[in-house]
């Protein structure tokens, strides 16, 4: 295979079923690259003493798959090597310990991937319309990123 025929790929997915690290991380790998990065963001137990029982998310889904697409051509600036990227977020319910996002990146060698996964997970949660919802014993709050732009601009 020449390296036409494995052109870059951005995999985004905004999904309620339960998120696959190993789906994820297959459709980076390519046979020109020795790096694949991971972010895998899941849900904790507590949030400041307060037990968290699950979170619920919920997105604007075509401005959050317009945001995350700029996510990837940003990504692809700065480091011109990456392959491919995958970004698959999780919207409704997700239980303790599973997934809410996975991040994955492939490059010919481990900086990029591992600076533009930073990057991808960063900028994601700083710009794309996703919200939270923490759910707790005996209520609830929606969160806002502290890295939210609009959030900071209203304070």
């Amino acid at each position: 295979m020449d390296e036409s025929e494995d052109m870059p790929k951005d995999f985004i997915k905004l999904k309620s079923e339960k998120l696959s690290v190993d789906e994820v991380s297959e459709l980076v790998i390519s046979p020109y690259c020795g790096a694949v990065s991971l972010f895998i963001g899941t849900t904790r137990n507590n949030f400041e003493g307060k037990k968290v029982i699950h979170l619920e998310y919920e997105a604007y889904t075509s401005m959050a798959e317009t945001e995350i697409k700029k996510i990837c051509r940003d990504v692809r600036q700065k480091w011109p090597s990456v392959k491919h990227i995958a970004v698959h977020h999780r919207l409704g319910l997700v239980p303790i310990t599973e997934a809410s996002v996975i991040i994955a990146v492939s490059s010919p060698h481990r900086a990029e991937s591992l600076e533009a996964v930073r990057y991808c997970i960063n900028t994601l949660k700083a710009s794309v319309p996703i919200w939270k919802k923490e759910i707790y014993e005996d209520e609830y709050s929606w969160k806002e990123n502290k890295e939210c732009f609009w959030a900071n601009s209203e304070k």
